[in-house]
């Protein structure tokens, strides 16, 4: 039988890693990106496979600390969004 996971530890922000925003534990994988892809219309367990690297279990921690923290995460998206709009302009401008 497997140990039980406290799923409370899957999902940290560490100083130095992504700008210290939440991801999963050791995989350097945002919720920021896991809650995107999952608004695109993905299944967790197609997000588990297109990382390749994390487990189902861990995208759905990612999926709780979206759904949990939802104001926080879309900042970072609204941020992201803000960003990529800019360097797109700029771009055209050249």
């Amino acid at each position: 039988m497997q140990a039980a996971v406290d799923i409370g530890t899957l999902i940290v922000c560490s100083e130095g890693v992504l700008g210290k925003r939440p991801h999963i534990k050791g995989a350097r994988v945002s919720v920021q990106r896991v809650a995107a892809w999952y608004k695109k219309g993905l299944t967790a367990e197609e997000v588990a496979e297109r990382i390749g690297t994390v487990s189902l279990a861990q995208v759905y921690a990612a999926l709780t600390y979206y759904h949990a923290n939802q104001a926080e995460i879309e900042g970072y998206l609204a941020a992201e969004k803000a960003a990529y709009e800019r360097a797109a302009s700029e771009n055209q401008s050249l």
